[in-house]
């Protein structure tokens, strides 16, 4: 019998994308500290985050923007740019979670169609969570500077007499989130995702039977 040749599709799982959905895992974490910190912004034993704001014990007084000195941590003021970075932050949490979704079935699809659809809709999504968290981390600074220096002009009653503010580690674990964001975007977006998969041609020999 003639030997007869057959084609192999074979699916290789490439690195850079494999990294892109750990970067994913990686921005959940950091998203869920940040949105459970209160330590974004602090001065003199009294700090605020994007849900709460705490005083501790030691505190210095007066506590800013006439706020009732209650050691522990309330729920944080209805100002409207702590609420827009909320809000946000929370897009960028679940569009990370659904882009992280979509980027693992694309590492688990054998349909090239469907791995090529999923992979392009980690990157959009990406993106826009990217989006969501740059805004917030510009956001919340600006808005609390402009806030404190209307106080400042005003003879700083509602600044609790706080001249020296710091940004905590959480506003740095947003950054942190942010970055490994747009991490992923580039890995996603630089890896070909043609050489994901290739054929190879082999030649099968059939032995003759008596």
């Amino acid at each position: 019998m003639a030997p007869t040749q057959t084609i192999e599709t074979v699916t290789i799982v490439r690195p850079l994308k494999v990294i892109a959905f750990i970067c994913g895992l990686i921005v959940l974490l950091l998203m869920a500290l940040a949105l459970g910190s209160s330590d974004w912004l602090l001065s003199d034993g009294w700090r605020q985050g994007l849900f709460s704001h705490c005083t501790e014990e030691d505190a210095g007084r007066p506590l800013p923007f006439n706020l009732p000195f209650e050691p522990g941590c309330q729920r944080a003021r209805g100002v409207a740019y702590i609420i827009v970075s909320e809000a946000l932050a929370i897009c960028c949490t679940l569009l990370d979670a659904f882009a992280t979704l979509m980027a693992g079935l694309g590492l688990r699809s054998k349909d090239t169609n469907k791995k090529y659809r999923f992979y392009r809709a980690a990157v959009y999504v990406m993106i826009v969570a990217l989006i969501s968290i740059l805004i917030a981390l510009v956001v919340y600074p600006v808005c609390f500077a402009q806030e404190l220096e209307e106080n400042y002009r005003q003879g700083a009653p509602d600044a609790g007499n706080r001249t020296v503010w710091e940004f905590g580690w959480g506003y740095g674990v947003g950054w942190g989130a942010a970055i490994f964001l747009f991490g992923g975007v580039i890995l996603l977006l630089c890896d070909k995702e043609s050489e994901e998969i290739y054929y190879k041609e082999r030649t099968i020999l059939h032995e003759e039977r008596a």
